[in-house]
């Protein structure tokens, strides 16, 4: 199966948190599984990091080390994640958490987030927010 993730699931599965759940961290860590992370949750990292609000272990550029490490594939944003969060509607307000749930519908993927706000984008879709 093929799951992208959300940009806190990223965080704290790179960080080890308790805060993921067994299934959580079982479905990521398996090798079976293809694990996607949006190029758009790099730049929210990056620009939180930034603004000094999100604090990481390490610098910002040592986050490529927890992609590479744990076998995670880097979603770029393609013109059709932008035209499928250009026509959701406006549940969430975030535009990375958008754009990460225009690309797990375009892709065709379930996504792993706790955000339960997502839930609502998935009604009536064969995709499911796993946490």
């Amino acid at each position: 199966m093929t799951y992208l993730l959300d940009t806190h699931t990223f965080l704290g599965f790179s960080i080890g948190s308790s805060e993921l759940t067994p299934e959580t961290r079982l479905t990521i860590a398996d090798k079976e599984n293809r694990i996607l992370l949006s190029i758009a949750s790099l730049w929210e990292i990056s620009i939180k990091t930034a603004l000094g609000k999100l604090e990481i272990v390490g610098d910002y550029e040592s986050v490529i080390d927890d992609v590479t490490s744990n076998k995670i594939e880097i979603l770029p944003v393609t013109f059709a994640h932008t035209v499928r969060q250009n026509r959701l509607p406006f549940y969430h307000r975030d535009p990375f958490d958008r754009m990460i749930i225009s690309q797990a519908m375009v892709e065709g993927v379930d996504i792993i987030s706790k955000d339960e706000t997502l839930d609502i984008y998935l009604v009536g879709t064969q995709f499911k927010r796993i946490w």
